[in-house]
């Protein structure tokens, strides 16, 4: 079992940044993916970059691309998710989950592990 954690949410105003941060409860080397989503209100939950822990690829949705990095931290068993250049359009329920195998990086249904996720909200 593998418990994720996410923390750093909050209010920001637009083209302001946030970090947030998932801390998986064992070693991550049984992890084959780490991923970022986020449910707006009122819509579906959408992907938004993920990681694969052996190797570092990384993936994301189009509308963060150059805006948001994705990065992991091996020792602390922590995956992050830098956000700058926020906009309204951002603000969100983010949420961490884990892919166990191998399996497509966007597919939410494909992800076996998540997080109780944290609020951001970008104001403008």
């Amino acid at each position: 079992q593998v418990q994720l954690v996410e923390s750093g949410g909050g209010l920001v105003q637009a083209g302001g940044s946030l970090r947030l941060s998932c801390a998986a409860s064992v070693r991550t080397f049984s992890v084959y993916r780490m991923g970022w989503f986020r449910q707006a209100p009122g819509k579906e939950r959408e992907f938004v970059a993920a990681m694969r822990w052996s190797g570092g690829i990384t993936t994301y949705t189009d509308s963060v691309k150059g805006r948001f990095t994705i990065s992991r931290d091996n020792f602390k068993n922590t995956v992050y998710l830098q956000m700058k250049t926020l906009e309204p359009e951002d603000t969100a329920v983010y949420y961490c989950a884990a892919q166990r195998t191998t399996a497509q990086a966007t597919d939410i249904g494909k992800y076996d592990y998540w997080g109780q996720g944290t609020q951001v909200t970008v104001s403008s």
